[in-house]
């Protein structure tokens, strides 16, 4: 009877009497149906907008995100399926490229229907853009497997544009197939003529093979100009469904602009080669020309140097103004006494490969050496070396405080060169990244500290 009394006690003087109560109990009301109308119409997580419809359909309110506005839901749904798109239409071109070696080559071989110079002749680089593939192929299932793994189900922490990227120097190894194309269709031709025997080893696996699918060699042989010429397009469907804000917008953007200069550049050399046919006409902006034009002295560095592409990295490279000062006493007079010449110019650094699945890593790897190549303005349509590469590790590099807008490239026991850009910071860049490969690859700095005045004895050393 105390407990209950005692409870009842507790009721009547809690502090809230019967109208204070209620006003309470309105409010919570209130309240409640405000969350409840901020919940209907709350912002969406991806655009912000707070358009959100109330669902009546209880089927469709749970197949959308509870978070999102229709109109983003249904972008990240087109992205899922343009991710998927792109990576399931990479496995079925690796199928192609593993049938051409399988189905075709190896037996070729095998039977002595053809010579190696003939196979390689008509398969070109083939083995070449198949490791490319199962490479690229690898980190893209990877990121799916990782992204659902996560719980990711919309795909959106895929960066394709990225991967993309990482795995840009298999554009040239297209490049290669794309340029032998027509050649080898031709010999091909001209041997199913010759050679009985290759007839009816075609014929018959066209129409016996099952995986073939009754397509014959030369559809096979038109796959990688396929692929090439479809990444563009895959991009573009993947940038139209990612927002602005996404961390692989940007990426996609290069990676499409890439690939377009890439397709330039090939039709622009089918041309050169006398052919006609090509790859996909691109609107030709000055961005582009440009591109194809960085390609071409790429290139050109490459065969010069003798690297292997995928341990070669650009640093840098653009135009810079280049003179040979005739004597050491030209800090005195000034840069304005020396004469300069428009020249382009490439950093190229040879590395380790710093992973076997990446094919160019963004931190810098194991250098092994470092050259500059200079080329001349391009004329007639091709680009000529002023001289061989310098070797940095031959080179000591600096610059003079009475001349800031310049730097002096010195080659050991042999000629001096003055650099500048037009823009006095890029200068300071390109002298920062010459000078730092030159001091890590200069066996000299370890025995004078890199004192030029003491361990050169040549007149262009400055005073």
């Amino acid at each position: 009877a105390t407990r209950t009394k005692s409870a009842d006690v507790e009721r009547a003087d809690s502090g809230i009497g019967q109208m204070p109560a209620r006003k309470w109990r309105n409010r919570a009301s209130e309240t409640l149906s405000s969350l409840q109308a901020w919940e209907a119409h709350r912002p969406c997580t991806d655009c912000g907008e707070r358009d959100l419809s109330v669902e009546t359909d209880v089927q469709n309110c749970n197949q959308r995100r509870a978070d999102l506005c229709e109109k983003c839901h249904k972008r990240r749904t087109e992205r899922k399926e343009s991710v998927l798109e792109f990576v399931n239409t990479e496995a079925s071109y690796g199928e192609d490229l593993r049938i051409i070696k399988e189905e075709f080559y190896l037996p070729m071989q095998a039977a002595g229907l053809l010579s190696q110079e003939q196979l390689q002749g008509i398969f070109s680089n083939i083995q070449e853009l198949i490791d490319l593939n199962e490479n690229f192929l690898e980190i893209l299932q990877e990121e799916i497997d990782q992204a659902f793994d996560q719980g990711d189900d919309d795909l959106m922490t895929v960066c394709i544009g990225e991967v993309f990227l990482e795995f840009v120097n298999m554009l040239p190894a297209f490049q290669t197939y794309c340029l032998q194309q027509s050649s080898s269709v031709n010999m091909l031709n001209a041997l199913e003529k010759e050679k009985e025997l290759l007839r009816i080893f075609l014929n018959v696996s066209q129409n016996d093979n099952t995986a073939l699918r009754r397509m014959n060699l030369r559809s096979f042989l038109m796959a990688p100009l396929q692929r090439v010429t479809k990444y563009p397009l895959l991009l573009s469907r993947i940038i139209k469904a990612t927002t602005e804000y996404h961390p692989d917008h940007g990426s996609l953007r290069e990676a499409k602009s890439r690939i377009e200069s890439h397709l330039e550049h090939i039709n622009m050399k089918t041309k050169q080669e006398g052919n006609t046919w090509t790859l996909r006409s691109f609107r030709q902006d000055s961005k582009k020309k440009r591109e194809v034009i960085n390609i071409e002295m790429r290139e050109t560095a490459l065969k010069t140097v003798g690297w292997l592409r995928e341990e070669t990295r650009f640093v840098m490279e653009g135009s810079l103004q280049l003179a040979q000062p005739p004597d050491g006493q030209w800090v005195k007079k000034g840069s304005k006494t020396l004469k300069f010449q428009n020249m382009q110019v490439l950093l190229l650094v040879n590395m380790k490969r710093v992973s076997e699945s990446s094919l160019e890593s963004a931190e810098p790897g194991p250098v092994k050496d470092a050259v500059l190549v200079l080329i001349r303005d391009k004329n007639n349509g091709k680009f000529h070396l002023l001289r061989e590469p310098l070797r940095l590790s031959n080179c000591i590099v600096s610059t003079d405080p009475d001349c800031d807008d310049t730097f002096e490239l010195i080659e050991i026991r042999r000629e001096a060169f003055v650099f500048r850009d037009s823009d006095r910071a890029r200068t300071h860049h390109w002298f920062r990244q010459i000078r730092r490969y030159s001091r890590e690859l200069g066996s000299w700095k370890k025995r004078r500290n890199a004192l030029p005045n003491i361990m050169i004895s040549t007149p262009h050393t400055r005073p």
